[in-house]
């Protein structure tokens, strides 16, 4: 059969040839990430599994249904319905502005009744998706022109405010370093990217003084000089510190870290649960969750580097770009290396909302992959 032949009958594949293309080496990794969050949050509640262990298997399990339904489908419904996943999770965002419920000081979630869903989280996937789709098809000529990149730009600004009013300023950058991930990865000229960084410094006085919360504007004072109120506003952050540091080669054991433990760690299940880790099994378990993450990064480079298809491409790239800097952030973050703001350790964190994204995002790049040879046309034919 030539190779013209097996791209035609691509979208024609049964379940079992879907299968035989699966990448084991994105989904072994995702489930053990997944299984070391389970331990970690065991711990975190103290030994018993709820709150948090139960209620995450739960989350993972439904998680798991999102990603074998994205990574099993036929691509062209992905195709199709791109900007329609970008719009729903855009109203979303907005029905947050609205009708939002206020948890921890921000306004960023719905109230569904049974559960709460945070729409940021999902815009970044749709994000990607949406641009995906509209990236895919252009040419060369089309790729330089500034015009091209107005529409896209509008895509990113709308939830990129709204974010910032609820309010949600790592989410919100998270989303702008993924938008310009994608658009130099899509060709867009270098020149833009140097004049986007001069205007974003001059505008940083007016951010500083009339953009930014006053909590905010501590947080980044307290990533400067943590000590100087080191029982407020800079506790969180050195007891993150200290849980890190005491941990040492190997760690104090499981279940029995003083910091998280005796709870002097604050939301160690969340965004610190990297502190947790690091003093329960030192450097070689979080050395270990890295070695995880970098494989994860690794293998998204090579499906995206393998796809003959630039929707697919562009969704690998897109994840993959979400994904890193999920973990970079974060670990910045609980290290000191960057200020406090909120964003979950991927795969790793206790919630429903960041998880199910995520493994919606790992379905499709599943996909991307089980259709790599596949030819698309931007009507999805």
């Amino acid at each position: 059969m030539s190779r013209q032949t097996r791209v035609s009958n691509a979208s024609m594949m049964s379940l079992p040839e879907k299968f035989s293309r699966f990448s084991w080496g994105l989904f072994i990794p995702m489930c053990l990430v997944l299984a070391i969050s389970i331990i970690v949050l065991y711990s975190a509640g103290y030994g018993n599994w709820r709150p948090y262990a139960l209620s995450q298997a739960v989350k993972i399990l439904m998680g798991f249904g999102v990603f074998f339904l994205a990574a099993f489908s036929n691509i062209k419904t992905w195709i199709k319905s791109a900007y329609l996943i970008y719009a729903i999770a855009l109203i979303m965002i907005i029905m947050v502005t609205f009708v939002g419920h206020t948890g921890m000081g921000a306004q960023r979630w719905l109230n569904l009744g049974i559960i709460h869903v945070q729409p940021s989280e999902f815009i970044k996937i749709a994000l990607v998706l949406a641009l995906a789709r509209y990236f895919a098809w252009m040419n060369s000529v089309e790729l330089g022109q500034f015009r091209t990149y107005l529409v896209p730009a509008a895509m990113l600004l709308v939830p990129f405010a709204l974010i910032v009013l609820q309010p949600d300023l790592g989410t919100a950058l998270s989303l702008g370093m993924i938008t310009v991930g994608i658009f130099y990865i899509v060709g867009a000229n270098k020149k833009w990217f140097l004049i986007g960084a001069i205007l974003a410094a001059l505008c940083a006085p007016v951010v500083w003084f009339g953009g930014l919360h006053d909590y905010q504007r501590q947080r980044i004072i307290t990533f400067l000089n943590p000590d100087d109120d080191a029982r407020g506003a800079g506790y969180q952050i050195n007891q993150a510190k200290i849980a890190f540091g005491s941990g040492g080669l190997i760690g104090k054991g499981y279940m029995n870290g003083s910091q998280s433990q005796q709870s002097f760690l604050p939301e160690k299940q969340t965004d610190f649960i990297f502190t947790m880790l690091g003093e329960e099994f030192g450097f070689v378990g979080a050395f270990g969750l890295l070695t995880l993450y970098m494989i994860i990064i690794m293998v998204l480079f090579w499906c995206a580097k393998t796809c003959r298809n630039r929707f697919g491409q562009l969704i690998c790239f897109g994840f993959m770009l979400n994904f890193f800097i999920y973990y970079f952030i974060n670990i910045s973050m609980v290290l000191g290396l960057m200020p406090t703001v909120g964003v979950p350790l991927p795969l790793m964190s206790f919630g429903g909302s960041s998880l199910l994204s995520l493994m919606f995002g790992f379905g499709l790049c599943q996909n991307a992959h089980i259709h790599k040879d596949q030819q698309l046309s931007a009507k999805g034919s």
